[in-house]
């Protein structure tokens, strides 16, 4: 994706099942705390502001103790530097471990209070947790409003992880540890929205669990003594686990007293799975659901294949934007006989551009793309993307294909329908004013563009012609039925109460002119 958008989050949890251990050192073998870094590195797609990691060890004074920063995973972990490396493993070695690797969707980007697990200390073991959250609360401003209704509350940053560490404080309370099934139950009752959540007490009691609609992926498993959990299963395979089971929507693992039970917290009677795992965030060697990324973008190049009328010569080139359009680009080549190569290079060491100032960021986001006139040059480029959410660097890199390396036109595919809404729930895409579709919508769209609304498009983006993948064929491409996904922001019908809500109060502040996220507004 060329304008990139980011997800919150991705979660990792750890437990050497059985009775509390005696560490002797960092690299025993029960010390899962260790093998975090390694998984969070495997879900670093997932977001690369910052990182850290929440481990429980009984032999520690503070045995429930947590360990962020902000940078990418290699960074907070100083893995360049093995003997601060190493010394940061022996310091959070445990039994049971949360992991968490960020992008902002609310509060400041480089602001280390934002990063997580959470960590709420507390003199009685069950009240004393850690959290790690994936997702978005769409009702995060009515959460908030409820709890400052009542006397004594007070919030010190702008996030729903804290008000999710309030919502479990206040279902935590008590004389005695609550049954952690009821508790999420209750959440369940509270929130809208999207939420994995991984938790850690310092019992020793965990839980992982996922929203009763399966906004964001979530799997499991067991490998002798070792459970497992994370968003995408290369972070299991990767550790050397066969069998990975998914996490239902509405289901939570509970690890406690060393043992291992999965239940159901909330029912399901629907789910709506974010597409856009599919199409974009996932890493493609991941298996979401069950359903493998790398054959969903296969199949929508396929299926932009089947669609394609142009007159087709020796002229002709495929040319995906790296990288996450590359199977969609070589199975769209594929189908039409047609040459696929690397005519746009991307540089992998521009940077995080995100935290960089305006200016700063402007150049580095030129520079991230670099076109090839030696395989553009006199060809008719049919250039691949994932998506278009606001065509800013999508319009800059399709000038210079033509004007710097000379192409004599450029049709750009895109194997997504368009973004015609905000995300509710985890992806940071929250106005319209942002989005590029929009303002080529009637008011009465029916789910797809029409030729006029394309060539309208396609002359914004100065380029020869447009096409996105149907609406109808996305569940088709991810091999499932279209009721079970979460279509929001491309037909801006929207599967929760408050999702409903936030899209009204999004064209209203657009007609309005109010900036800033909708669901903090």
């Amino acid at each position: 994706m060329l304008d990139d958008i980011y997800h919150e989050c991705g979660v990792a949890a750890l437990y050497w099942l059985g009775d509390p251990v005696q560490f002797l050192d960092s690299s025993a073998k029960e010390n899962v705390a260790s093998l975090i870094p390694g998984m969070l590195l495997d879900l670093q797609n997932r977001g690369q502001l910052a990182a850290g990691v929440s481990s429980y060890n009984v032999n520690r004074d503070a045995i429930l103790s947590t360990y962020k920063e902000v940078g990418t995973v290699n960074e907070v972990f100083r893995m360049s530097h093995p003997g601060k490396y190493r010394s940061l493993l022996s310091d959070y070695a445990g039994q049971a471990a949360i992991g968490h690797t960020r992008y902002a969707t609310s509060g400041e980007e480089d602001d280390i209070r934002y990063a997580q697990p959470f960590e709420r200390q507390h003199g009685r073991l069950w009240k004393w947790f850690g959290l790690a959250f994936n997702g978005n609360l769409a009702n995060y401003s009515a959460l908030r409003q409820r709890l400052l209704s009542k006397k004594g509350y007070h919030f010190t940053l702008k996030t729903d992880t804290e008000i999710i560490m309030h919502t479990l404080a206040y279902r935590l309370r008590g004389e005695k540890a609550p049954d952690l099934r009821k508790v999420m139950a209750g959440l369940s009752r509270d929130f809208d929205g999207a939420y994995n959540i991984a938790f850690l007490d310092a019992m020793g009691r965990m839980f992982v669990a996922r929203d009763p609609q399966g906004f964001r992926p979530m799997c499991w498993g067991v490998k002798n003594k070792l459970f497992a959990a994370a968003n995408e299963s290369t972070a299991l395979v990767n550790l050397g686990f066969n069998e990975i089971h998914i996490l239902n929507p509405g289901e939570m693992v509970i690890v406690e007293k060393g043992e291992l039970r999965l239940e159901r917290f909330a029912s399901s009677p629907t789910r709506t799975r974010c597409f856009f795992e599919w199409v974009y965030f996932s890493n493609v060697a991941s298996e979401i659901d069950g359903l493998a990324v790398y054959q969903a973008r296969a199949a929508s190049g396929q299926r932009l294949a089947e669609l394609e009328d142009q007159e087709l010569d020796e002229d002709c080139v495929v040319v995906p934007v790296p990288d996450t359009a590359k199977a969609a680009a070589d199975s769209f080549a594929h189908h039409l006989n047609l040459p696929c190569m690397e005519g746009v290079i991307r540089n992998r060491y521009v940077g995080r551009t995100f935290i960089q100032p305006t200016a700063t960021r402007e150049n580095s986001a030129r520079s991230k793309y670099t076109p090839l006139q030696s395989v553009l040059s006199g060809k008719r480029v049919f250039l691949l993307e994932d998506s278009i959410v606001r065509s800013t660097t999508l319009k800059t890199l399709a000038s210079r294909i033509k004007e710097n390396c000379g192409a004599k036109e450029v049709h750009v595919r895109v194997a997504c329908p368009p973004i015609v809404g905000p995300c509710f729930y985890g992806i940071d895409m929250s106005t319209l004013g942002e989005l590029f579709a929009p303002d080529f919508l009637p008011a009465r769209y029916s789910g797809n563009p029409t030729p006029q609304m394309l060539s309208k498009m396609a002359s914004r983006l100065g380029i020869s012609s447009l096409r996105y993948l149907p609406v109808a064929d996305l569940g088709t491409s991810i091999g499932c039925e279209e009721e079970s996904l979460c279509l929001g922001c491309v037909t801006a019908k929207y599967p929760t109460t408050w999702g409903r809500r936030l899209m009204r109060r999004a064209r209203q502040n657009r007609k309005s002119g109010v900036s800033g996220r909708t669901y903090e507004s």
